[in-house]
């Protein structure tokens, strides 16, 4: 496995280490892997359609508004 260096500000190592418990390397790996599988999404949809990816990302903000308000009455 490769590894990478990440720098935190302090204030935010502060807050992890008040969570011993979780593994930070293992949290930071699935969100990378995220991000990926997002940008790997919206670049197969950029080439399947005419929408850029600002429009895409603006009509998911959309829905996420939506779906808060939905979830806000319920």
């Amino acid at each position: 496995m490769a590894n990478i260096t990440l720098s935190i500000p302090e204030d935010l190592k502060k807050e992890m280490e008040k969570f011993p418990e979780i593994n930070w390397s293992e949290v930071a790996r699935d969100s990378i892997k995220k991000k990926i599988a997002q940008l790997t999404f919206l670049k197969g949809f950029k080439m399947e359609s005419d929408i850029s990816v600002d429009d895409a990302l603006k009509l998911g903000q959309e829905v996420n508004q939506l779906l808060v308000k939905r979830y806000k009455r319920d």
